[in-house]
């Protein structure tokens, strides 16, 4: 089974998140993705990443469509992918309405359409073909002005599509367009919720779920006899998930969760959440949630947890080492990239 990590500076301190990846490309692990939320944005570290490493594949994971234009994500997917020798991977997502509306000051409505058009737009103009497309939100070129249709003035370049996506029409979409899926809230137990849509879309398109590489997040990696003391920090984050991951209307994790079984638990996490009971809606967690979507406790544990994962049919898992030290990390990345050759 294929490993992913993220890219991520503690402090700002770039260089040591540049050795943190070039330590997982020397361990083998196959990619490693750049985040955007509303601090720095998910390309510029890809560029600074492309220049300390030479095998290891780097996306962005994920960057929020309703950012940037069609043209200017095709425009640094292909500096992307010329300055890491076609390492580069776009990966794309609608982001949710707290970000969209507060943060970039764009309608969240229509996302999904939008996001369907962007990849339409930037597979066009990274392929090299002339931009001149009619949908429902962009038009190009412009109507009634004296632009017209262009062709990149960079090279052509075969740049793959990753989609984050959680509702079932949204995941449909990405099995009809997209080259790789990248999951969160994803109990491989209940892979089913994810995979059905997916499929679907894929077949829609006259190929097969087989054709995706669908990548799931596993969450963090801690080895311990103690399995208790694991538990309780992650207790937060799933929390922050369930309830602030979004708007009280939309919270498309909170979402993902209920079709996964947790309907009830969800919905009470995110109640005490936004009433401002944080500790209590971390404490309302189960700790089998923790358990399903963590690779944390006994070596044997973890092994078990990523069988599940490739049984389920995830090609690569994305993981997130935890440790005290840079060294720490390392090692417990080490650890769990050895397990996941072992599984296969």
């Amino acid at each position: 089974m294929k490993v992913a990590v993220g890219i991520g500076a503690i402090n700002e301190d770039w260089e040591d998140a540049a050795k943190f990846v070039q330590a997982a490309e020397s361990l083998g692990v196959d990619y490693a993705w750049s985040a955007e939320t509303w601090g720095h944005d998910a390309a510029t570290p890809i560029g600074y990443m492309a220049a300390k490493t030479s095998r290891i594949k780097l996306g962005t994971g994920i960057i929020q469509v309703a950012a940037r234009t069609p043209a200017n994500i095709a425009m640094l997917s292909l500096a992307l992918a010329s300055m890491s020798n076609d390492r580069f991977i776009l990966g794309l997502g609608a982001s949710g309405p707290q970000v969209v509306e507060g943060w970039h000051g764009v309608p969240f409505k229509g996302t999904q359409q939008r996001l369907r058009e962007t990849v339409q737009i930037v597979g066009m103009m990274t392929r090299g073909e002339r931009a001149a497309f009619e949908g429902k939100y962009f038009t190009l070129p412009l109507p009634g002005g004296e632009g017209k249709a262009l062709r990149s003035s960079a090279r052509p370049r075969n740049v793959p599509i990753y989609l984050a996506t959680l509702s079932p029409k949204a995941l449909e979409m990405t099995g009809e367009l997209a080259d790789g899926w990248l999951g969160t809230s994803f109990v491989p137990e209940h892979a089913d919720v994810f995979f059905e849509h997916i499929a679907r879309g894929a077949r829609k398109a006259g190929r097969s779920l087989a054709g995706l590489d669908l990548q799931a997040a596993a969450g963090a990696v801690a080895f311990s006899d103690d399995v208790e003391k694991l538990i309780a920090p992650r207790k937060p984050g799933l929390a922050f998930t369930l309830g602030a991951m979004g708007s009280a209307r939309h919270n498309f994790y909170n979402d993902a969760y209920k079709r996964a079984g947790y309907a009830d638990e969800a919905v009470a996490v995110q109640r005490l959440w936004l009433d401002g009971k944080r500790d209590e809606a971390a404490e309302r967690v189960p700790d089998e949630m923790v358990l399903l979507t963590n690779l944390i406790g006994t070596e044997a544990m973890v092994l078990d947890r990523i069988r599940a994962h490739k049984a389920a049919g995830v090609t690569t898992i994305r993981v997130q080492p935890e440790g005290g030290s840079a060294s720490e990390r390392i090692a417990n990345l080490e650890r769990v990239v050895a397990l996941a050759r072992e599984v296969g």
